[in-house]
């Protein structure tokens, strides 16, 4: 089951949800205020980089390679 971010757009809550299917994610309504409408946030682990920083060196980086490679 993926888990979602939302953010509702009348009163600005983000918040998590946990959906079945894509047509559960259709019908998500804002626990705070329950607008029918929140937004789906794109998520920072589903961004493709390169997972360096540009102002840390290659040798400060964390690796999860075996060895540290």
């Amino acid at each position: 089951m993926p888990l979602y971010e939302y953010q509702c757009p009348d009163c600005q809550e983000s918040f998590e949800k946990l959906v079945r299917s894509s047509a559960a994610a259709d019908s998500v309504s804002c626990p705070t205020c329950g607008s029918a409408h929140p937004r789906r946030k794109l998520s920072t682990f589903a961004v493709k980089g390169s997972g360096r920083s540009s102002s840390a060196g290659a040798d400060s980086a964390p690796s999860c390679a075996p060895g540290g490679l």
